[in-house]
């Protein structure tokens, strides 16, 4: 299993008046089975290091790298495909597939038979609390809670080394809330997955093996 490392990381950008610094200057290296809450203030960068972690955005300097390899270097759709599951904030889900297709999608785009990559999102659909009579429904049929379930379900089936989530429990109730992160948790301990979350929740973070807090860019142990 790899480490997911950032060496003097920033990502900058400007707006009319000034430069703001987004993330400024953080090293930390992020490992294998270990479940890892992000905190801090809106605006302290969270998001946007969750980004960088997820190949979805490239540092303006430092490097982030996965084992050996740069982000800057590679496929980052291919990265993300292969490696990487991501739980965004805006859930994502594609509006004309059924929350089971949602699930099954990449597994299929990644070579897997259907029958396979159906058995695979079923369990994964039921460990997260979605019935079966829900399987055929469009998100535009499920209430918001239901369409984060169906995400994460999504990133759970992917079997991948790192997963990354951007408030995975933001719309969920307190006992869904808990068996999410009970489920992540799993994942980092059972098989080992690098599992990194951005919260604002601190039951939560409370789970979490290691809390990693952000203020004004910078990592703040």
């Amino acid at each position: 299993m790899k480490t997911l490392s950032l060496k003097e990381v920033r990502y900058l950008y400007k707006t009319k008046s000034h430069t703001v610094r987004a993330v400024d200057g953080v090293d930390y290296d992020f490992l294998p089975g270990t479940f890892y809450a992000v905190v801090g203030r809106s605006g302290s960068g969270k998001t946007t290091l969750l980004s960088m972690l997820g190949g979805l955005d490239i540092p303006t300097e430092g490097s982030v790298s996965y084992g050996e390899k740069d982000t800057k270097s590679i496929d980052r759709d291919r990265f993300r495909l292969d490696n990487i599951s991501i739980i965004y904030q805006s859930l994502n889900l594609l509006p004309l597939l059924t929350a089971m297709e949602n699930v099954t999608f990449p597994l299929t785009y990644r070579g897997i038979p259907k029958a396979e990559a159906v058995k695979i999102a079923a369990e994964k659909l039921g460990s997260v609390g979605i019935d079966p009579t829900m399987h055929r429904r469009l998100p535009s049929m499920l209430s918001g809670g239901e369409q984060q379930r169906v995400a994460i379900a999504r990133a759970l089936a992917a079997k991948t080394e790192v997963i990354l989530a951007d408030e995975p429990t933001g719309n969920l109730d307190t006992e869904n809330s808990q068996n999410i992160v009970q489920l992540l948790k799993d994942l980092a301990t059972r098989e080992n997955v690098c599992v990194i979350v951005v919260t604002h929740d601190m039951a939560v973070a409370e789970q979490a093996d290691v809390v990693v807090k952000i203020s004004d860019g910078r990592i703040v142990e």
